[in-house]
């Protein structure tokens, strides 16, 4: 399959396929007698799978060690299982700062809305973000 039918078939561009190529991703297809390269049915679930890897939030690089695992006979199971666990974990901690972050931007909202920009003076940056300077 061309490279062209392989993009079309998986919804991805010839170009994705070459960076997915160089990236280690796939491996380096046949080429024809005319030097285009030559995949074999397969690619297309092995695209797939990248993509559908990618939506899970893993990394190229988590990607390629999923799929070297897979190259050498191995089910990643295991390995799977701990990445996905990881990026949860992940996940929990950054929605723990989130929701931090959020509790502090709705206080400064409250002091923004009570802020009378006339008691501001030139020793203040900014009385919503900041302490007022002493005067």
């Amino acid at each position: 399959m061309r490279i062209g039918e392989l993009a079309a078939t998986n919804d991805v561009t010839p170009k994705t396929i070459r960076f997915y190529e160089q990236a280690g991703l796939l491996p380096a297809p046949a080429r024809t007698s005319g030097g285009y390269r030559d995949y074999p049915a397969q690619t297309a679930t092995r695209l797939a799978f990248i993509r559908d890897a990618q939506s899970a939030g893993l990394t190229l690089a988590e990607i390629r060690s999923v799929l070297a695992l897979r190259d050498s006979g191995e089910a990643p199971c295991a390995h799977v299982t701990d990445l996905i666990q990881q990026h949860l974990a992940d996940i929990e901690l950054r929605m723990a700062e989130l929701r931090k972050t959020r509790t502090a931007l709705r206080g400064l909202a409250g002091r923004a809305a009570a802020t009378d920009p006339s008691t501001c003076t030139d020793a203040d940056i900014c009385n919503i973000i900041g302490t007022p300077a002493d005067t």
